[in-house]
């Protein structure tokens, strides 16, 4: 339960708990339905709560659940999701290395579209620009989804800002929070950076193979690194609230479906109108526009129906930011 993809049957074991939260449930019965022995059964359970699970146990009556875990179990998360093909399947982990990692071997090895990998923490997670990822246990939604569209690899830029304004979205709509989204992908309150988006691909020259949309979002974190409170917080720190990661992670995988069949339908200038809608980045924002070691000041002055960023710089030459990132003048 540290290392390697969740035992299915110890997601049935939640999904048997949670479906009868109400009532205690005798070890024998969990036994027979997820198919292990009794002491496997007892040695589940501690491991569970040793995750934060909270499971009372009755002795030669049974288990009970006394408060709805805060996992992100693939048949928990599934039944929520009706008919998405974004999540139907979901592949968990208790402890991974990194989901993009694992999601790029599943994509090179035949994986569907709309596959989805989730962690409850990450120990080497990565962000843009090879950057490390703060993956707290339990705290946040590390999730790597696999997309396979029908679309050349000029379509990358839009792809990102469609993971951009599916998460603004699917974000305020839970938590009611003001979002910004700085270039290309970064969710941002208060300044803050909230969430995080990193897009990775394999493709020919003339189409993409697959995609790779890692997301990572500061959900419950009670505080953040001393290196990273100027930088960075979390959804509980801004509002002093926690909040339930499957219900997050539900609202964000409708809306990456809703906001993919946007950018198919209605093509990539659809997508750069709304993420220009949800930025202030978007248009007269001074920036420091960086591309590896280069950078270069400017005033961004809107979105490309690409999805690229102009940029006026200091001597009036307009040019257009294809990749990298900007950060802001104060």
């Amino acid at each position: 339960m540290t290392s390697g993809t969740t035992d299915r049957r110890i997601d049935k074991l939640i999904h048997l708990l949670v479906k009868n939260a109400t009532v205690v449930v005798p070890g024998p019965k969990i036994a027979s339905e997820i198919g292990v022995s009794r002491s496997t059964v007892w040695e589940w359970m501690q491991k569970l709560r040793a995750l934060g699970v909270e499971i009372k146990g009755l002795p030669a009556a049974g288990y009970q659940l006394t408060k709805l875990p805060d996992i992100l179990a693939p048949s928990l998360i599934r039944q929520e999701l009706g008919e998405n093909e974004i999540g139907h399947r979901i592949v968990h982990y208790f402890r991974a290395d990194s989901t993009n990692n694992i999601a790029a071997r599943l994509a090179a090895e035949g994986a569907p579209h709309g596959t989805v990998v989730v962690a409850e923490e990450q120990t080497a997670g990565r962000g843009r620009f090879g950057r490390a990822w703060y993956s707290e246990k339990s705290s946040g939604i590390y999730a790597s989804v696999i997309l396979r569209p029908e679309l050349s690899p000029a379509a990358a830029p839009a792809i990102t800002l469609m993971a951009g304004v599916a998460a603004h979205r699917a974000l305020t709509s839970v938590t009611g929070l003001a979002f910004d989204i700085r270039w290309p992908n970064d969710l941002l309150v208060g300044g803050k950076k909230v969430c995080g988006i990193l897009t990775e691909m394999s493709a020919e020259l003339d189409r993409l193979h697959s995609v790779v949309l890692g997301i990572g979002i500061n959900v419950n974190h009670r505080e953040m690194p001393s290196d990273l409170k100027p930088l960075a917080t979390s959804l509980r720190i801004e509002t002093h609230k926690t909040f339930s990661r499957a219900n997050l992670l539900v609202a964000l995988l409708k809306e990456l479906e809703r906001q993919y069949h946007v950018l198919l339908e209605e093509g990539s200038a659809a997508i750069a109108r709304d993420w220009a809608a949800a930025s202030s980045f978007a248009e007269g924002r001074r920036v420091r526009a960086m591309l590896g070691t280069t950078g270069y000041s400017a005033v961004t002055a809107g979105l490309e129906p690409s999805g690229a960023l102009r940029l006026r710089r200091e001597d009036g030459e307009v040019v257009s930011l294809v990749s990298g990132e900007v950060a802001e003048i104060k």
